[in-house]
């Protein structure tokens, strides 16, 4: 398959209540590794990519060594490969769009994309965020998934709340108008919550995944399309890795 037709492929993956399961990968090896599994796409995990190279999550990994991973990836599968680019390295709508060229042009036919401020507190407002997702719709063009990362359930210690929900779902109507293909929601757990954002809005959740619970097939009846495991399955192999070294 050539990018576009990759891209074609990676959405038509995302089924409200069939969901695509993503173990989260950090290099080549590892994105080998769960292809030759049968896995029908592949999606780097932020914290694993720069952990692995030993950074901390949040932009510290240098962009170009974020591209450099990126291009490895794409280039050891033969499936569509969706990267963790955080905020876009970048703030200003131009900005995070040029760096998303660069990221297409390293083999990657989706990112996710994130309202929280990297460098800073808080999130993005509504309205500068939907900007930086036109922006990005605009230079990549249609054939390029856009993971709208809302980080509302993710900040601090705050349970979800009504007012919280509210929020999540306005910005994922704001995000899917900028043209976001999907909306990644890390921190919202609760199954009945799960459900109750999956009905108020169009765009395929992406939940994350960070133990047994709650079960992929629950999580499939809640209308889930897309399942993530962040940095668990990192975390498993380093303590796998250390095991072994100890004995």
């Amino acid at each position: 398959m050539n990018s576009t037709e990759k891209a074609a492929a990676f959405k038509a993956l995302h089924v409200k209540g069939t969901p695509l399961v993503l173990h989260n990968i950090w290099n080549a090896g590892s994105a080998r590794a769960v292809a030759d599994a049968g896995a029908k796409a592949i999606a780097t995990g932020s914290w694993a990519v720069a952990a692995a190279q030993g950074f901390a999550d949040g932009e510290a990994l240098p962009m170009a060594a974020s591209l450099r991973v990126a291009s490895e990836v794409a280039g050891a599968v033969d499936v569509p490969v969706s990267v963790d680019f955080e905020g876009g390295y970048a703030l200003t709508p131009t900005d995070v769009a040029v760096n998303a060229v660069l990221l297409r042009e390293a083999g990657a036919i989706g990112m996710n994309f994130e309202d929280r401020i990297v460098a800073g507190k808080g999130l993005h407002a509504l309205a500068d965020q939907a900007a930086r997702i036109a922006a990005i719709r605009a230079a990549v063009g249609p054939a390029f998934f856009i993971n709208a990362r809302t980080d509302v359930f993710f900040c601090g210690d705050t349970a979800p709340t009504a007012e919280l929900m509210a929020q999540a779902v306005a910005r994922a109507i704001a995000y899917g108008e900028a043209g976001a293909d999907g909306i990644f929601v890390p921190g919202l757990t609760d199954v009945a919550q799960i459900a109750q954002f999956c009905a108020a809005q169009d765009l395929p959740v992406n939940v994350m995944r960070m133990a047994d619970d709650p079960l992929i097939a629950t999580l499939a009846q809640a209308g889930v399309a897309r399942i993530s495991h962040g940095p668990a399955p990192y975390l498993a192999m380093m303590k796998a890795l250390g095991a072994a070294a100890a004995v």
